[in-house]
Protein backbone atom coordinates (compact mmCIF):
# COMPACT_ATOMS: atom_id res chain seq x y z
CA UNK A 1 0.00 0.00 0.00
CA UNK A 2 2.35 2.81 -1.41
CA UNK A 3 -0.78 5.56 -1.58
CA UNK A 4 -2.92 5.78 1.04
CA UNK A 5 -5.02 8.54 0.71
CA UNK A 6 -6.14 6.93 -2.65
CA UNK A 7 -6.94 4.02 -1.56
CA UNK A 8 -8.87 5.24 1.31
CA UNK A 9 -10.56 7.94 -1.44
CA UNK A 10 -11.92 4.25 -3.10
CA UNK A 11 -12.93 2.93 -0.41
CA UNK A 12 -14.93 6.22 0.72
CA UNK A 13 -15.74 6.30 -2.58
CA UNK A 14 -17.68 2.60 -2.08
CA UNK A 15 -19.15 3.24 1.05
CA UNK A 16 -20.99 6.02 -0.33
CA UNK A 17 -22.16 3.70 -3.27
CA UNK A 18 -22.82 0.77 -0.59
CA UNK A 19 -24.83 3.45 1.47
CA UNK A 20 -26.90 4.73 -1.95
CA UNK A 21 -28.02 0.95 -2.62
CA UNK A 22 -28.91 0.82 0.93
CA UNK A 23 -31.19 4.09 0.88
CA UNK A 24 -32.81 2.92 -2.47
CA UNK A 25 -33.77 -0.23 -1.27
CA UNK A 26 -34.65 0.78 2.58
CA UNK A 27 -36.14 4.31 2.39
CA UNK A 28 -37.39 4.85 -1.63
CA UNK A 29 -41.01 4.56 -0.23
CA UNK A 30 -42.98 1.60 -2.96
CA UNK A 31 -45.26 2.88 -5.78
CA UNK A 32 -48.71 2.49 -4.53
CA UNK A 33 -50.15 -0.76 -5.46
CA UNK A 34 -52.91 -0.70 -8.36
CA UNK A 35 -56.85 -0.95 -6.26
CA UNK A 36 -58.80 -3.63 -7.86
CA UNK A 37 -61.69 -1.59 -9.16
CA UNK A 38 -64.76 -1.22 -6.58
CA UNK A 39 -63.07 -2.24 -3.37
CA UNK A 40 -63.83 -0.22 -0.48
CA UNK A 41 -62.16 -2.35 1.83
CA UNK A 42 -59.32 -2.00 4.39
CA UNK A 43 -56.88 -4.88 2.96
CA UNK A 44 -55.93 -5.84 6.10
CA UNK A 45 -58.46 -4.31 8.39
CA UNK A 46 -59.40 -7.66 10.62
CA UNK A 47 -63.22 -8.09 11.91
CA UNK A 48 -62.38 -5.65 14.86
CA UNK A 49 -60.99 -2.12 15.43
CA UNK A 50 -57.95 -3.23 17.04
CA UNK A 51 -57.08 -5.75 14.17
CA UNK A 52 -57.88 -8.54 15.96
CA UNK A 53 -61.13 -11.38 15.79
CA UNK A 54 -62.44 -11.39 19.07
CA UNK A 55 -62.75 -14.67 20.83
CA UNK A 56 -65.56 -15.79 22.79
CA UNK A 57 -65.74 -14.78 26.62
CA UNK A 58 -63.81 -12.14 26.08
CA UNK A 59 -63.95 -8.53 27.03
CA UNK A 60 -66.33 -6.48 25.12
CA UNK A 61 -65.15 -5.76 21.46
CA UNK A 62 -65.31 -2.81 19.37
CA UNK A 63 -67.54 -2.93 16.68
CA UNK A 64 -65.72 -2.52 13.32
CA UNK A 65 -64.14 0.85 12.01
CA UNK A 66 -65.27 2.25 8.65
CA UNK A 67 -62.00 2.48 6.26
CA UNK A 68 -63.75 5.46 4.16
CA UNK A 69 -62.05 4.86 1.19
CA UNK A 70 -63.88 7.70 -0.62
CA UNK A 71 -63.04 10.15 -2.35
CA UNK A 72 -62.59 13.73 -0.88
CA UNK A 73 -61.47 15.83 -3.17
CA UNK A 74 -61.56 19.63 -2.45
CA UNK A 75 -63.65 20.36 -5.29
CA UNK A 76 -66.37 18.26 -4.88
CA UNK A 77 -67.07 19.64 -1.30
CA UNK A 78 -68.64 23.10 -0.71
CA UNK A 79 -66.27 25.67 -0.15
CA UNK A 80 -67.94 26.77 3.16
CA UNK A 81 -68.06 22.86 4.71
CA UNK A 82 -64.18 22.89 6.65
CA UNK A 83 -63.84 24.72 9.53
CA UNK A 84 -60.64 26.68 8.94
CA UNK A 85 -58.48 27.77 11.96
CA UNK A 86 -55.48 30.29 11.74
CA UNK A 87 -53.02 31.03 14.06
CA UNK A 88 -49.69 32.57 13.85
CA UNK A 89 -47.76 28.58 12.79
CA UNK A 90 -50.43 27.00 11.64
CA UNK A 91 -53.83 26.93 8.61
CA UNK A 92 -56.25 24.26 9.18
CA UNK A 93 -58.80 22.97 8.09
CA UNK A 94 -61.32 20.97 10.00
CA UNK A 95 -63.99 18.53 8.20
CA UNK A 96 -67.31 18.38 9.74
CA UNK A 97 -68.36 14.80 8.16
CA UNK A 98 -66.10 13.04 11.52
CA UNK A 99 -64.13 15.76 12.92
CA UNK A 100 -61.08 15.44 10.89
CA UNK A 101 -58.02 17.86 10.19
CA UNK A 102 -57.64 17.68 6.43
CA UNK A 103 -55.43 20.26 5.70
CA UNK A 104 -52.23 21.79 7.51
CA UNK A 105 -50.45 24.66 6.29
CA UNK A 106 -46.86 25.14 8.00
CA UNK A 107 -47.12 29.02 7.39
CA UNK A 108 -43.50 29.28 8.49
CA UNK A 109 -42.12 27.36 6.05
CA UNK A 110 -42.52 28.38 2.33
CA UNK A 111 -42.55 25.55 -0.62
CA UNK A 112 -39.85 28.05 -2.58
CA UNK A 113 -37.86 30.93 -0.20
CA UNK A 114 -39.13 33.63 -2.90
CA UNK A 115 -42.87 31.92 -2.86
CA UNK A 116 -43.42 32.69 1.52
CA UNK A 117 -47.29 32.50 0.13
CA UNK A 118 -47.26 28.96 -0.53
CA UNK A 119 -46.56 27.14 2.59
CA UNK A 120 -45.86 23.73 2.92
CA UNK A 121 -48.91 21.88 3.29
CA UNK A 122 -48.57 18.33 5.19
CA UNK A 123 -51.39 17.35 6.12
CA UNK A 124 -54.26 17.64 2.21
CA UNK A 125 -57.85 15.54 1.60
CA UNK A 126 -56.64 15.75 -2.20
CA UNK A 127 -56.12 12.05 -3.40
CA UNK A 128 -53.35 12.03 -5.02
CA UNK A 129 -51.29 13.81 -1.39
CA UNK A 130 -53.80 12.31 0.52
CA UNK A 131 -52.42 12.68 4.46
CA UNK A 132 -54.78 13.46 6.80
CA UNK A 133 -55.50 13.13 10.63
CA UNK A 134 -58.40 11.10 11.97
CA UNK A 135 -60.23 10.53 15.08
CA UNK A 136 -63.57 8.94 16.35
CA UNK A 137 -65.50 6.77 18.99
CA UNK A 138 -66.62 3.70 18.73
CA UNK A 139 -69.05 1.72 20.71
CA UNK A 140 -68.52 -1.98 21.96
CA UNK A 141 -70.11 -4.72 19.86
CA UNK A 142 -73.92 -4.67 20.39
CA UNK A 143 -74.50 -1.38 22.08
CA UNK A 144 -77.76 0.29 21.14
CA UNK A 145 -76.61 3.45 21.76
CA UNK A 146 -73.98 4.62 18.62
CA UNK A 147 -71.06 6.84 19.29
CA UNK A 148 -69.60 9.35 16.32
CA UNK A 149 -66.70 7.86 14.50
CA UNK A 150 -64.54 9.63 11.73
CA UNK A 151 -67.32 10.05 9.18
CA UNK A 152 -69.83 10.97 11.62
CA UNK A 153 -71.33 14.36 10.95
CA UNK A 154 -70.97 17.26 13.59
CA UNK A 155 -72.44 20.59 13.54
CA UNK A 156 -70.14 23.66 13.89
CA UNK A 157 -70.90 27.65 14.97
CA UNK A 158 -68.42 29.23 12.70
CA UNK A 159 -66.68 27.93 10.06
CA UNK A 160 -63.32 30.48 10.43
CA UNK A 161 -61.43 30.80 13.76
CA UNK A 162 -58.32 33.33 13.78
CA UNK A 163 -55.97 33.03 17.05
CA UNK A 164 -55.49 37.01 16.30
CA UNK A 165 -53.88 38.25 19.71
CA UNK A 166 -54.97 35.75 22.28
CA UNK A 167 -52.25 32.74 23.44
CA UNK A 168 -55.05 29.58 22.70
CA UNK A 169 -58.45 29.55 20.53
CA UNK A 170 -60.95 26.48 21.46
CA UNK A 171 -62.60 25.12 18.19
CA UNK A 172 -65.46 23.18 19.26
CA UNK A 173 -67.95 20.17 17.11
CA UNK A 174 -71.45 18.82 18.21
CA UNK A 175 -72.65 15.15 17.92
CA UNK A 176 -75.77 14.05 19.13
CA UNK A 177 -77.99 11.29 18.71
CA UNK A 178 -81.44 10.56 19.63
CA UNK A 179 -80.55 7.30 21.88
CA UNK A 180 -79.44 10.05 24.45
CA UNK A 181 -75.30 10.08 23.39
CA UNK A 182 -74.07 13.59 22.71
CA UNK A 183 -70.19 14.78 22.13
CA UNK A 184 -68.68 17.42 21.93
CA UNK A 185 -65.35 16.84 20.69
CA UNK A 186 -63.06 20.42 20.97
CA UNK A 187 -59.64 21.42 19.24
CA UNK A 188 -57.19 23.55 20.86
CA UNK A 189 -54.68 25.99 19.04
CA UNK A 190 -52.13 27.51 20.78
CA UNK A 191 -49.54 30.24 19.82
CA UNK A 192 -46.11 29.47 18.67
CA UNK A 193 -47.52 25.91 18.74
CA UNK A 194 -47.65 22.94 16.60
CA UNK A 195 -49.14 20.88 19.15
CA UNK A 196 -52.88 20.83 18.89
CA UNK A 197 -54.67 19.50 21.75
CA UNK A 198 -58.19 17.23 21.31
CA UNK A 199 -60.82 16.47 23.63
CA UNK A 200 -63.87 14.78 23.35
CA UNK A 201 -66.46 15.41 26.02
CA UNK A 202 -68.19 12.38 26.17
CA UNK A 203 -72.17 12.99 27.48
CA UNK A 204 -74.65 10.40 27.86
CA UNK A 205 -78.11 11.49 28.26
CA UNK A 206 -79.79 7.89 27.62
CA UNK A 207 -80.82 5.47 30.35
CA UNK A 208 -78.74 2.66 29.67
CA UNK A 209 -74.58 2.88 30.13
CA UNK A 210 -72.92 3.09 27.13
CA UNK A 211 -69.25 1.59 26.38
CA UNK A 212 -66.88 1.95 24.03
CA UNK A 213 -63.34 3.10 22.83
CA UNK A 214 -61.85 6.43 21.41
CA UNK A 215 -59.10 6.08 18.40
CA UNK A 216 -56.77 8.03 16.81
CA UNK A 217 -55.32 7.48 13.39
CA UNK A 218 -53.01 8.85 10.91
CA UNK A 219 -53.89 7.61 7.06
CA UNK A 220 -51.98 8.30 4.36
CA UNK A 221 -50.49 7.82 0.86
CA UNK A 222 -46.47 7.31 -0.05
CA UNK A 223 -44.98 10.60 -0.49
CA UNK A 224 -44.74 11.79 -4.08
CA UNK A 225 -40.98 11.75 -4.78
CA UNK A 226 -39.38 12.75 -8.09
CA UNK A 227 -36.79 15.03 -9.26
CA UNK A 228 -38.22 17.84 -7.53
CA UNK A 229 -38.83 15.65 -4.54
CA UNK A 230 -41.96 16.39 -2.23
CA UNK A 231 -44.83 18.29 -3.54
CA UNK A 232 -41.66 20.79 -4.67
CA UNK A 233 -39.05 20.29 -1.74
CA UNK A 234 -35.44 19.51 -2.70
CA UNK A 235 -34.95 16.37 -4.15
CA UNK A 236 -32.76 15.35 -1.34
CA UNK A 237 -36.01 14.05 0.46
CA UNK A 238 -35.79 10.76 -1.50
CA UNK A 239 -32.82 9.84 0.77
CA UNK A 240 -34.66 10.71 4.08
CA UNK A 241 -36.91 7.70 5.80
CA UNK A 242 -41.08 8.27 4.42
CA UNK A 243 -43.41 6.06 6.55
CA UNK A 244 -44.84 5.08 9.63
CA UNK A 245 -43.02 4.90 13.19
CA UNK A 246 -44.28 4.57 16.51
CA UNK A 247 -42.48 5.10 20.38
CA UNK A 248 -43.20 2.76 22.84
CA UNK A 249 -40.82 2.96 26.28
CA UNK A 250 -39.76 -0.88 26.40
CA UNK A 251 -38.87 -0.92 22.13
CA UNK A 252 -38.21 3.34 21.99
CA UNK A 253 -38.42 4.27 18.51
CA UNK A 254 -39.53 2.05 15.72
CA UNK A 255 -40.03 2.84 11.89
CA UNK A 256 -42.83 0.98 10.45
CA UNK A 257 -42.56 0.75 6.17
CA UNK A 258 -45.51 0.89 4.00
CA UNK A 259 -44.06 -2.53 2.35
CA UNK A 260 -44.34 -4.21 5.46
CA UNK A 261 -47.74 -3.18 6.25
CA UNK A 262 -49.37 -6.07 4.62
CA UNK A 263 -46.88 -8.50 5.87
CA UNK A 264 -46.06 -8.05 9.23
CA UNK A 265 -48.84 -6.00 10.68
CA UNK A 266 -48.76 -4.02 13.80
CA UNK A 267 -50.63 -5.14 17.05
CA UNK A 268 -49.33 -3.88 19.90
CA UNK A 269 -50.08 -2.31 23.75
CA UNK A 270 -48.52 0.25 25.75
CA UNK A 271 -48.61 3.55 27.54
CA UNK A 272 -46.64 6.49 27.44
CA UNK A 273 -46.04 6.34 23.64
CA UNK A 274 -46.94 7.57 20.36
CA UNK A 275 -47.66 6.66 16.72
CA UNK A 276 -46.43 9.30 13.66
CA UNK A 277 -46.30 9.44 9.82
CA UNK A 278 -42.82 10.98 8.75
CA UNK A 279 -41.52 12.52 5.78
CA UNK A 280 -38.46 14.76 5.45
CA UNK A 281 -38.65 17.73 8.05
CA UNK A 282 -42.20 17.31 8.81
CA UNK A 283 -44.51 14.93 10.34
CA UNK A 284 -47.72 14.83 12.54
CA UNK A 285 -47.90 12.10 15.45
CA UNK A 286 -50.91 11.57 17.96
CA UNK A 287 -49.74 11.45 21.04
CA UNK A 288 -52.17 9.56 23.44
CA UNK A 289 -52.08 10.66 27.42
CA UNK A 290 -48.90 8.99 28.99
CA UNK A 291 -51.08 7.29 31.72
CA UNK A 292 -53.53 5.60 29.10
CA UNK A 293 -52.65 1.99 27.43
CA UNK A 294 -53.73 2.28 24.03
CA UNK A 295 -53.48 -0.20 21.44
CA UNK A 296 -51.40 0.75 18.44
CA UNK A 297 -51.99 -1.20 15.01
CA UNK A 298 -51.72 -0.56 11.21
CA UNK A 299 -53.14 -1.57 8.08
CA UNK A 300 -53.02 -1.26 4.23
CA UNK A 301 -56.17 0.14 2.75
CA UNK A 302 -57.38 0.02 -0.61
CA UNK A 303 -59.42 3.36 -1.82
CA UNK A 304 -60.46 3.74 -5.24
CA UNK A 305 -57.63 6.30 -5.66
CA UNK A 306 -55.06 3.34 -4.75
CA UNK A 307 -53.36 2.29 -2.03
CA UNK A 308 -53.53 4.37 1.84
CA UNK A 309 -51.70 3.05 4.59
CA UNK A 310 -52.91 3.86 8.04
CA UNK A 311 -51.57 3.80 11.84
CA UNK A 312 -54.18 4.06 15.04
CA UNK A 313 -54.09 4.22 18.23
CA UNK A 314 -57.02 3.01 20.63
CA UNK A 315 -57.53 3.78 23.87
CA UNK A 316 -58.52 1.12 26.71
CA UNK A 317 -62.63 0.86 27.05
CA UNK A 318 -64.45 3.79 28.04
CA UNK A 319 -68.09 3.19 30.33
CA UNK A 320 -69.94 6.35 30.96
CA UNK A 321 -73.31 5.82 32.96
CA UNK A 322 -76.66 7.36 32.72
CA UNK A 323 -76.84 11.16 33.76
CA UNK A 324 -72.86 10.75 33.43
CA UNK A 325 -70.17 12.37 31.46
CA UNK A 326 -66.38 11.48 30.61
CA UNK A 327 -63.83 12.67 28.43
CA UNK A 328 -61.16 11.34 26.16
CA UNK A 329 -58.36 13.16 25.53
CA UNK A 330 -55.14 13.29 22.93
CA UNK A 331 -52.48 16.01 21.21
CA UNK A 332 -52.06 15.84 17.41
CA UNK A 333 -48.88 17.20 16.18
CA UNK A 334 -48.20 19.15 13.28
CA UNK A 335 -45.43 20.28 12.28
CA UNK A 336 -41.46 20.47 11.39
CA UNK A 337 -39.02 18.29 13.10
CA UNK A 338 -37.74 20.84 15.59
CA UNK A 339 -34.91 18.36 17.42
CA UNK A 340 -34.52 20.83 20.46
CA UNK A 341 -37.91 21.02 21.00
CA UNK A 342 -39.54 17.66 20.48
CA UNK A 343 -38.54 15.95 23.25
CA UNK A 344 -40.23 19.02 24.84
CA UNK A 345 -43.64 17.96 23.67
CA UNK A 346 -43.11 14.00 24.40
CA UNK A 347 -40.53 11.58 25.51
CA UNK A 348 -38.88 10.67 22.29
CA UNK A 349 -40.43 12.40 19.78
CA UNK A 350 -37.36 13.58 18.75
CA UNK A 351 -36.08 10.51 16.72
CA UNK A 352 -38.35 11.34 14.09
CA UNK A 353 -35.61 13.48 13.33
CA UNK A 354 -33.41 10.12 12.19
CA UNK A 355 -29.67 9.79 11.97
CA UNK A 356 -29.68 6.07 12.07
CA UNK A 357 -26.57 3.78 12.77
CA UNK A 358 -24.43 7.68 13.23
CA UNK A 359 -26.67 9.15 15.64
CA UNK A 360 -24.39 8.99 18.55
CA UNK A 361 -22.23 10.69 16.87
CA UNK A 362 -24.91 12.90 14.85
CA UNK A 363 -26.88 13.92 17.79
CA UNK A 364 -23.79 16.33 19.71
CA UNK A 365 -22.58 17.47 16.36
CA UNK A 366 -26.66 18.70 15.78
CA UNK A 367 -25.96 20.77 19.09
CA UNK A 368 -23.10 22.04 18.22
CA UNK A 369 -23.79 23.29 14.92
CA UNK A 370 -27.26 25.18 16.69
CA UNK A 371 -24.94 26.65 19.33
CA UNK A 372 -22.66 27.77 16.51
CA UNK A 373 -25.44 29.15 14.54
CA UNK A 374 -26.66 30.92 17.79
CA UNK A 375 -23.19 32.87 17.71
CA UNK A 376 -23.05 33.82 13.85
CA UNK A 377 -26.39 33.72 13.34
CA UNK A 378 -25.33 32.61 10.07
CA UNK A 379 -25.78 28.53 8.79
CA UNK A 380 -23.15 28.84 6.72
CA UNK A 381 -20.52 30.21 8.97
CA UNK A 382 -21.83 27.82 11.51
CA UNK A 383 -21.21 25.09 9.28
CA UNK A 384 -17.37 26.67 8.90
CA UNK A 385 -16.82 26.81 12.24
CA UNK A 386 -17.72 23.26 13.35
CA UNK A 387 -14.90 22.56 10.42
CA UNK A 388 -12.68 24.45 12.17
CA UNK A 389 -13.58 23.02 15.66
CA UNK A 390 -13.46 19.11 13.74
CA UNK A 391 -10.09 19.76 12.15
CA UNK A 392 -8.41 21.08 15.71
CA UNK A 393 -9.81 18.05 17.42
CA UNK A 394 -8.21 15.86 14.96
CA UNK A 395 -5.14 17.93 14.45
CA UNK A 396 -2.67 15.76 15.79
CA UNK A 397 -4.33 12.78 13.83
CA UNK A 398 -4.35 14.33 10.86
CA UNK A 399 -0.34 15.66 11.24
CA UNK A 400 0.63 12.08 11.56
CA UNK A 401 -1.82 11.26 8.43
CA UNK A 402 0.07 13.82 6.12
CA UNK A 403 3.80 13.14 7.81
CA UNK A 404 3.05 9.47 6.52
CA UNK A 405 2.58 10.71 2.97
CA UNK A 406 5.20 13.33 2.80
CA UNK A 407 7.57 10.23 3.88
CA UNK A 408 5.83 8.57 1.15
CA UNK A 409 6.38 11.07 -1.78
CA UNK A 410 10.05 11.73 -0.76
CA UNK A 411 10.54 7.62 -1.35
CA UNK A 412 8.48 7.93 -4.82
CA UNK A 413 12.10 7.62 -6.72
CA UNK A 414 13.24 5.19 -5.11
CA UNK A 415 10.04 3.46 -5.23
CA UNK A 416 10.33 3.99 -9.12
CA UNK A 417 13.37 2.72 -9.78
CA UNK A 418 12.61 -0.70 -7.63
CA UNK A 419 9.72 -0.68 -9.65
CA UNK A 420 11.42 -0.62 -13.23
CA UNK A 421 14.45 -2.79 -11.80
CA UNK A 422 11.67 -5.53 -11.01
CA UNK A 423 9.44 -5.06 -14.29
CA UNK A 424 6.39 -7.09 -14.09
CA UNK A 425 7.86 -9.49 -10.87
CA UNK A 426 5.40 -8.09 -8.30
CA UNK A 427 6.70 -10.56 -5.50
CA UNK A 428 9.86 -9.20 -5.69
CA UNK A 429 9.18 -5.93 -5.93
CA UNK A 430 6.78 -5.71 -2.80
CA UNK A 431 9.74 -8.03 -0.81
CA UNK A 432 11.87 -5.18 -2.08
CA UNK A 433 9.69 -2.35 -1.11
CA UNK A 434 8.79 -3.59 2.51
CA UNK A 435 12.68 -3.41 2.73
CA UNK A 436 12.40 0.05 1.97
CA UNK A 437 10.29 1.32 4.25
CA UNK A 438 11.78 -0.87 7.22
CA UNK A 439 15.06 0.65 5.96
CA UNK A 440 13.25 4.14 6.07
CA UNK A 441 11.41 3.52 9.36
CA UNK A 442 8.36 4.71 7.01
CA UNK A 443 5.12 3.28 8.00
CA UNK A 444 2.66 3.01 4.98
CA UNK A 445 -0.56 2.22 7.29
CA UNK A 446 0.28 5.05 9.28
CA UNK A 447 -2.14 7.46 7.45
CA UNK A 448 -4.94 4.39 7.82
CA UNK A 449 -6.40 5.30 11.16
CA UNK A 450 -6.73 8.84 11.39
CA UNK A 451 -9.31 9.02 8.08
CA UNK A 452 -11.12 5.46 9.83
CA UNK A 453 -11.46 7.38 12.63
CA UNK A 454 -13.03 10.88 10.55
CA UNK A 455 -15.10 8.83 8.06
CA UNK A 456 -18.03 8.08 10.55
CA UNK A 457 -18.08 11.77 11.85
CA UNK A 458 -18.13 12.95 7.80
CA UNK A 459 -21.15 10.92 7.42
CA UNK A 460 -22.97 11.58 10.51
CA UNK A 461 -22.56 14.98 9.78
CA UNK A 462 -24.20 14.58 6.02
CA UNK A 463 -27.28 13.20 8.01
CA UNK A 464 -27.27 16.61 10.36
CA UNK A 465 -27.33 18.40 7.07
CA UNK A 466 -29.88 16.05 5.55
CA UNK A 467 -32.05 16.00 8.19
CA UNK A 468 -31.95 18.89 9.85
CA UNK A 469 -35.16 21.19 9.02
CA UNK A 470 -33.63 24.46 10.66
CA UNK A 471 -31.26 24.61 7.81
CA UNK A 472 -33.86 23.90 4.97
CA UNK A 473 -33.60 27.12 2.98
CA UNK A 474 -31.05 28.66 4.91
CA UNK A 475 -29.07 30.81 2.99
CA UNK A 476 -25.50 31.88 3.38
CA UNK A 477 -23.57 34.27 1.09
CA UNK A 478 -23.84 35.57 -2.74
CA UNK A 479 -25.27 32.87 -4.77
CA UNK A 480 -26.18 30.12 -2.49
CA UNK A 481 -29.54 31.02 -1.30
CA UNK A 482 -30.43 27.64 0.34
CA UNK A 483 -27.83 25.00 2.03
CA UNK A 484 -30.32 22.36 2.13
CA UNK A 485 -30.72 22.26 -1.73
CA UNK A 486 -27.74 21.80 -4.54
CA UNK A 487 -25.46 24.61 -5.33
CA UNK A 488 -27.56 26.15 -8.04
CA UNK A 489 -24.08 26.98 -9.80
CA UNK A 490 -21.90 24.15 -9.15
CA UNK A 491 -19.34 26.80 -7.63
CA UNK A 492 -19.02 24.36 -4.38
CA UNK A 493 -18.25 21.28 -6.59
CA UNK A 494 -15.96 22.54 -8.89
CA UNK A 495 -14.15 24.16 -5.98
CA UNK A 496 -13.95 20.52 -4.23
CA UNK A 497 -12.50 19.19 -7.48
CA UNK A 498 -10.29 21.52 -7.47
CA UNK A 499 -8.83 20.76 -4.10
CA UNK A 500 -9.01 17.28 -4.72
CA UNK A 501 -6.85 17.49 -7.60
CA UNK A 502 -4.33 19.79 -5.20
CA UNK A 503 -4.46 16.59 -3.22
CA UNK A 504 -3.82 14.15 -5.25
CA UNK A 505 -0.27 16.46 -6.56
CA UNK A 506 0.47 16.11 -3.04
CA UNK A 507 -0.32 12.55 -1.91
CA UNK A 508 2.26 9.99 -3.55
CA UNK A 509 0.83 7.46 -6.24
CA UNK A 510 3.86 5.16 -6.86
CA UNK A 511 3.33 1.64 -7.06
CA UNK A 512 -0.15 1.78 -8.33
CA UNK A 513 -0.78 0.04 -11.50
CA UNK A 514 -2.23 1.87 -14.63
CA UNK A 515 -5.91 0.99 -13.89
CA UNK A 516 -5.80 2.28 -10.82
CA UNK A 517 -3.88 5.29 -11.23
CA UNK A 518 -6.40 6.51 -13.85
CA UNK A 519 -9.35 5.45 -11.68
CA UNK A 520 -7.95 8.11 -8.69
CA UNK A 521 -7.54 10.81 -11.69
CA UNK A 522 -11.15 10.60 -12.51
CA UNK A 523 -12.49 10.84 -9.00
CA UNK A 524 -12.29 14.49 -8.46
CA UNK A 525 -14.48 14.41 -11.44
CA UNK A 526 -16.34 11.49 -9.91
CA UNK A 527 -17.00 13.48 -6.47
CA UNK A 528 -17.79 16.65 -8.16
CA UNK A 529 -20.77 15.17 -10.45
CA UNK A 530 -21.91 13.25 -7.14
CA UNK A 531 -21.76 16.78 -5.04
CA UNK A 532 -23.57 18.37 -7.81
CA UNK A 533 -26.73 16.71 -6.44
CA UNK A 534 -25.81 16.79 -2.74
CA UNK A 535 -27.19 20.03 -0.55
CA UNK A 536 -25.09 22.92 -0.61
CA UNK A 537 -24.47 23.07 3.22
CA UNK A 538 -22.81 19.34 3.00
CA UNK A 539 -21.00 20.56 0.10
CA UNK A 540 -19.22 23.66 1.90
CA UNK A 541 -18.36 21.55 4.59
CA UNK A 542 -16.29 19.63 2.36
CA UNK A 543 -14.86 22.50 0.26
CA UNK A 544 -13.67 24.13 3.56
CA UNK A 545 -12.53 20.50 5.19
CA UNK A 546 -10.48 19.66 1.93
CA UNK A 547 -9.25 22.99 1.84
CA UNK A 548 -7.96 23.12 5.37
CA UNK A 549 -6.63 19.27 5.10
CA UNK A 550 -4.54 20.72 1.75
CA UNK A 551 -3.49 23.03 3.43
CA UNK A 552 -1.88 21.65 6.62
CA UNK A 553 -0.69 18.74 4.11
CA UNK A 554 1.08 21.05 2.17
CA UNK A 555 2.62 22.61 5.25
CA UNK A 556 4.18 19.57 6.73
CA UNK A 557 5.32 18.54 3.33
CA UNK A 558 6.78 21.64 3.29
CA UNK A 559 8.67 21.07 6.46
CA UNK A 560 9.95 17.42 5.90
CA UNK A 561 11.39 19.26 2.71
CA UNK A 562 13.10 21.53 4.20
CA UNK A 563 14.56 19.19 6.66
CA UNK A 564 16.04 16.55 4.24
CA UNK A 565 17.55 19.90 2.52
CA UNK A 566 19.17 20.56 5.36
CA UNK A 567 20.25 17.33 6.43
CA UNK A 568 22.38 17.02 2.96
CA UNK A 569 24.05 20.54 3.39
Amino acid sequence: MTSTRNILFIALLFIIYLMWMQWEQDYRAPAPPAATAGTGQASSVAATANGETPAAGTAPQPAAIPPDTGSAEPAEQAPSASVVVTTDVLRVEIDPRGGNIVVADLLAYPLQPKHPEHPVRLLDRANATWFVAQSGLIATQGSSMPAPDHTAAYTVDRHDYTLGSADSIDVPLLWRDAAGLSVRKVFTFHRGSYVIDQREEISNDGSTPWSGNAYRQLQRVPPIIDGSGIKGYANIDRYSYAGAAIYSPADKFEKLKFDHFLKEPLNKNFAGGWAAMLQHYFFAAWIPPAQETDTYTTSEIKSPAGARYLVRAMSPLITVEPGQSQTSSARLYVGPKLQATLDQVAPGLALTVDYGVFTIIADPLHWLLTKLHKLTGNWGLAIILLVLLIKALFFKLSEAQYRSSAKMRKLQPRLAALKERYGDDRQKFAAAQMELFQKEKVNPLAGCLPMLIQIPVFFALYWVLIESVELRQASFVGWLHNLSAPDPSFVLPVLNAIVMVATQHLTPMTGMDPTQAKMMKIMPVVFSVLFAFFPAGLVLYYVVNGGLGLLQQWIITRRIERGDKAAAV
